[in-house]
């Protein structure tokens, strides 16, 4: 189910993120990742994909998708759904999933992992 909850503005607390000026802080060959928060109980990125995501899944977390710029072929459990900018979705802890962009720019996102996220989780798929 795609559903469009979030405007291009994040509100942290007393402050506010225009998460559509945010560019990668440096050249990246496919990904880069830039983290906007964090406390004990959630992380958020914002993440510009080049390429491709390998197929993975998160042990302990669910991660929670909007897509900003871009699209592409998202994979979930074997299933490929289309993308693009304002698609929303949530990916519950133990999924696999992965991303393939077709787009000539790069894919932006926001990711929300929760609980807090420091990559520990991380499983690839074995092919």
């Amino acid at each position: 189910m795609f559903l469009c909850v979030f405007s291009t503005s994040m509100v942290l607390a007393q402050s506010t993120i225009d998460v559509k000026a945010l560019f990668p802080d440096k050249e990246f060959d496919n990904v880069f990742v830039k983290k906007i928060y964090s406390d004990t109980n959630t992380t958020s990125f914002v993440i510009w994909v080049k390429n491709e995501v390998k197929s993975h899944k998160h042990l302990t977390h669910t991660e929670t998708i909007q897509i900003l710029e871009g699209t592409a072929e998202m994979t979930i459990d074997k299933k490929i759904i289309e993308i693009k900018a304002d698609d929303f979705f949530i990916i519950p802890q133990n999924t696999f999933h992965a991303v393939k962009v077709t787009s000539t720019t790069p894919l932006k996102l926001i990711s929300i992992q929760s609980p807090y996220f420091n990559g520990d989780d991380r499983i690839f798929e074995e092919k």
